[in-house]
């Protein structure tokens, strides 16, 4: 394992460019590529690694310097450089407890991660904010989306092991009889379903489920009879089921709104080396219009004179959608 020492060495150039852009001197527009470069360059494990070697050089933590630093530049380095657990926690906590509760945010992150990444969420979010993620849920939703989210998070426990093909057959029929053998839906019969297996076996069970039936399973609950339920359960199976239509489907939103940058930020950063080609692709099959033309539109210009390095933003975020595509 290497020192601090040695950490130092090796990244010097990296944490010497990044202190120079962040430390309030007048950055130039190579500076900005080269930390551009850093960013877009480096993986998780070496981005990490850059934190440790700047905190053993200058004796201050880079994440600190970003928060600090206040631009949206500086907002997208944190969120590179950030752990994905230690993110996706913080975001989770923005979306509950900031400035109004976000519940499409949630079900984002609840949602479209594995199991296995909901554990380490979950243990990042009680470790950094000591509290339980599901019990924060539980307190600050009300009504059916609560029951559904609160569903999604407990899928996690039962992470490990194959899929059982036999099992989401089963599944998939108990799913098919809590929507058709009544008036009304069973939805605790779905919930607990949807609650006591992981990630990847409920994506076995959709499939088992068109298999059995000849449709999705989102398309047995637009019937009269599923109600708000149903609309709620629909948006997080698919966020289950197909991750990219869901990001592409919130892009195309915000843009409508005519306030996408933060979810497009989010999209490009969290997504940057997982599926950013699959959202990209649904995403200009629906609108026409590729990820990177969209993020041209939104950063050409600055409206802040404070935010010296918006101009880059856009290079950023392009140049990780180039190492992903």
């Amino acid at each position: 394992m290497a020192t601090s020492k040695q950490l130092a060495k090796k990244y010097e150039a990296d944490c010497q460019y990044l202190h120079h852009l962040f430390s309030g001197y007048s950055a130039s527009r190579d500076e900005a590529r080269a930390a551009v470069e850093i960013f877009t360059h480096r993986n998780t494990e070496e981005l990490k690694l850059i934190c440790q070697a700047y905190r053993a050089l200058y004796s201050c933590d880079l994440f600190h310097l970003l928060t600090r630093h206040n631009t949206t530049f500086a907002r997208v380095a944190y969120l590179r450089a950030s752990e994905p657990s230690n993110l996706d926690a913080e975001i989770t906590r923005e979306a509950l407890f900031g400035t109004a509760l976000n519940t499409d945010v949630l079900i984002e992150i609840i949602c479209t991660r594995s199991s296995s990444e909901l554990v380490s969420t979950k243990q990042a979010y009680q470790a950094r904010y000591n509290s339980n993620l599901e019990r924060d849920v539980s307190f600050k939703i009300n009504g059916n989306i609560k029951e559904v989210l609160l569903a999604a998070l407990n899928s996690n426990k039962y992470n490990g092991g194959r899929v059982d093909t036999s099992m989401a057959m089963c599944d998939a029929k108990t799913l098919y009889e809590a929507i058709e053998s009544g008036k009304y839906i069973d939805q605790r019969c779905i919930i607990l379903v949807l609650s006591q297996r992981s990630t990847d076996q409920i994506k076995a069970i959709l499939s088992s489920y068109k298999q059995l039936y000849g449709r999705e399973f989102t398309k047995f609950l637009k019937k009269e009879k599923c109600g708000e339920f149903g609309q709620l359960l629909r948006g997080v199976i698919q966020c289950i089921q197909f991750p990219e239509k869901h990001f592409a489907k919130q892009l195309r939103k915000r843009l409508k709104a005519g306030d996408a940058r933060e979810v497009l930020i989010r999209t490009v950063v969290t997504r940057s080396e997982i599926d950013v080609r699959n959202i990209n692709r649904v995403f200009t099959a629906k609108t026409g219009w590729t990820l990177e033309s969209v993020i041209r539109n939104e950063f050409s210009n600055s409206s802040s004179y404070n935010d010296k390095l918006y101009y880059s933003v856009g290079d950023f975020l392009v140049a990780l959608l180039e190492q992903s595509c």
